[in-house]
């Protein structure tokens, strides 16, 4: 099979081939949502400083998505759906081991950058809106938090949200209700502007 035959299948076509024996499609639909996962997991971990661990946490996604495959049902979920209820619940059980070994910061990968020399002032003030805006994010519940990225960094729908997080679509619409309404309460003292809507696409929809 070639790479362009490859490219054109579908999810659906793909995990039956692999389910078949054609392992080594796995690292095609791995391609796909590679970027998406581990950008996922970066923002799920950040809040705690854990996010030099994202790339691990992506890898244990895919290895347990590979090794669950056969009890993948297409009629329950799609893949993607799937796959971050995996790597989510990959993420809250890598937080909830680190909370219990009380790791110190300066022991758990995460390290402080310090901040570049001759920086253009619009550069710094920008840099400051969205440390803000990621900032506030991070503050949140981690039921707001998970439903806030998914919609606005991953572009998901209710329902695909709701899916993940296990909760109905009127309930997703209320915790990005109560995630958006956070963000602006706690940037409002920083910023006269309503930045909140212009960062991080942060506009209600």
């Amino acid at each position: 099979m070639g790479e362009e035959d490859r490219t054109q299948m579908t999810d659906s076509q793909m995990i039956r081939e692999i389910k078949e024996g054609n392992t080594e499609l796995y690292s095609e639909l791995m391609r796909r949502y590679q970027r998406k996962i581990l950008a996922f997991v970066y923002h799920m971990l950040k809040s705690a400083h854990l996010e030099l661990l994202a790339e691990d946490i992506c890898s244990e996604t895919f290895y347990k998505a590979f090794r669950s495959l056969d009890s993948f049902r297409e009629v329950d979920a799609s893949f993607s759906t799937w796959l971050y209820t995996i790597a989510r619940n990959t993420v809250l059980s890598e937080l909830r081991k680190q909370r219990s070994a009380n790791v110190p910061l300066e022991e758990s990968g995460y390290v402080p950058v310090a901040p570049g020399e001759a920086i253009p002032e619009q550069a710094v003030l920008r840099s400051e809106k969205v440390g803000k805006v990621r900032e506030a994010i991070n503050n949140l519940p981690e039921k707001q938090r998970s439903a806030l990225i998914l919609r606005e960094y991953d572009q998901l729908d209710y329902q695909e949200i709701a899916s993940i997080l296990g909760q109905s679509v009127s309930a997703v619409k209320s915790l990005l209700f109560r995630a958006r309404s956070s963000v602006k309460s706690q940037l409002e003292p920083y910023f006269y502007e309503p930045i909140y809507e212009h960062y991080e696409g942060m506009k209600s929809r």
